[in-house]
């Protein structure tokens, strides 16, 4: 007999004030899409119980289980950059937390019907956009990304319109808290400094105690949580430039306090490198461009440096802390292109090397995963062709070639554990736009194992997998046809 899972709820704690329980709208006929063993494994979840009808029926929504006390949270945000008011909770439902080796973990599902924050949508996620998440929350997580992560999708025919009919599909996410930018604004906007408290108090007690102790900014634990968010979100933010992963919708409420990437909507990794890429068709302004993403993050802190004021008391303190920024992200945005270029210790010209080498793909749309993989294949012994063919102009990458070459070490071993390690930095997969839209088009079909074999090797991405080398190849032309928005 399976053990019933031991649901806590310590959101629920704060009170009334930041929720509102309900239960979940069931839907019909659920089936299983794809259940995550690793994640279930972290929640001491059998999987077998989890494929089973009362799991299915569990994690979509259609039963409440013993202990789990289901609530949506209220909060508000600014969207596009325009303040946007009340949001909150419209179609996710948080069922509670779970212990897991990594410390408790909330369990939320989305897509799981109407909620007194659901404004003018219907409550529901499609099958198209869970599977999106699913396999992109796991991708981030494989690639070393902070993020949710996702426990499993279950479907149902129940027909959902977005710009077309499509089906239902809950998506079970998971992370340490959803709290986000927009719940301490929503709490500042409406002057209710208690209950703004009391929400920076639970976050610091819960995932920052080290702000209680801190002697930064006279001893002001709110400052040190500006400070302490400030520097997670840049470093995931430098992250997401590396990897090429650029998010489509960094509206304030779709920020994490907890500096993980969140809320997988409009998402695109890139493929040819183009530094001004609009993945969002919706994004009409191009606000949320790839380049523009480390501005954003910095412009939605200071929303949340706004909001916290309050508490922080001094303006200059909550600039000193914003300040951090500026020195964490281009710090950990050299580092992690360094690795990238399999250089370990920083020296004089760097900078310039890692411009240049931007400055080169974005000239030539150089594919920007199999750039950097055939890079560390080149440095390993490859043919130089293998990443020169990769140019349009093979000129500009032989005027690149000799400032890379000299800051490699001349010895053939020292050469090898170089090219280890950037196969191990470098990822071959990814979650490309077209890989996704062939395992969508067989799961309506009722065909999930492509979603199967994508979140295989999403998880692993520095694997070779060759059984899977076609997920590791250039995009075909019909996938720059592909259109995502904030739609789903």
């Amino acid at each position: 007999m399976t053990p019933t899972p031991v649901w806590r709820s310590s959101f629920s704690s704060l009170g009334p004030a930041f929720f509102t329980e309900l239960q979940p709208t069931p839907l019909p006929e659920p089936y299983l899409v794809s259940a995550n063993s690793a994640v279930a494994d972290q929640l001491g979840l059998d999987l077998n119980w989890l494929a089973s009808p009362a799991g299915i029926d569990a994690f979509t929504g259609n039963v409440v289980m013993p202990g789990s006390r289901p609530l949506a949270s209220v909060y508000s945000g600014h969207q596009f950059g325009v303040w946007a008011g009340q949001l909150g909770d419209g179609r996710a439902i948080l069922l509670g937390d779970l212990p897991s080796a990594d410390g408790r973990q909330e369990v939320q599902l989305k897509g799981s019907g109407l909620t007194p924050y659901s404004r003018m949508g219907d409550g529901r996620a499609v099958l198209r956009s869970s599977i999106r998440e699913y396999l992109c929350s796991e991708a981030m997580h494989g690639l070393g990304v902070p993020t949710t992560r996702a426990l499993c999708v279950t479907g149902s025919p129940q027909p959902v319109r977005r710009e077309e009919i499509e089906t239902a599909a809950v998506v079970a996410r998971v992370a340490p808290s959803f709290v986000r930018f927009g719940h301490f604004e929503h709490f500042a906007a409406r002057g209710q400094t208690a209950e703004l408290k009391q929400l920076a108090d639970f976050v610091i007690d819960g995932y920052y105690p080290q702000c209680r102790t801190s002697d930064r900014y006279h001893g002001n634990p709110y400052a040190a949580l500006l400070e302490a968010v400030t520097a997670r979100t840049a470093a995931m933010v430098a992250q997401w430039q590396a990897v090429g992963f650029c998010h489509g919708v960094m509206n304030t409420d779709n920020m994490s306090i907890l500096g993980l990437t969140i809320d997988y909507g409009p998402f695109q990794f890139l493929d040819g490198f183009d530094p001004g890429h609009i993945c969002n068709h919706s994004d009409e302004q191009g606000r949320y461009a790839f380049n523009r993403q480390p501005n954003v993050a910095y412009w939605n802190l200071f929303c949340l440096g706004q909001a916290l004021l309050p508490l922080i008391g001094e303006q200059d303190d909550a600039l000193a802390a914003l300040e951090t920024y500026k020195t964490v992200f281009p710090h950990e945005l050299q580092a992690c292109m360094l690795a990238k270029l399999g250089l370990t210790d920083a020296r004089e010209g760097d900078r310039e090397l890692i411009e240049n080498t931007l400055q080169l793909l974005a000239k030539n749309r150089t594919d920007f995963t199999i750039f950097w993989r055939r890079l560390s294949r080149f440095v390993e012994g490859a043919a130089v062709d293998t990443v020169r063919d990769l140019f349009l102009e093979p000129k500009d990458f032989d005027a690149w070639l000799p400032q890379y070459l000299d800051r490699l070490p001349g010895d053939r071993a020292a050469m090898t554990a170089i090219a280890a390690a950037m196969l191990r930095t470098n990822p071959k997969f990814i979650l490309r736009n077209h890989l996704a839209e062939i395992a969508i088009r067989q799961a309506k079909l009722k065909d999930f194992s492509e979603v199967e074999a994508l979140l295989a090797v999403l998880q692993a991405p520095f694997d070779e997998h060759p059984a899977h080398e076609d997920k590791a190849g250039f995009p075909p032309d019909w996938a720059s046809q592909i259109e995502i928005s904030c739609s789903s």
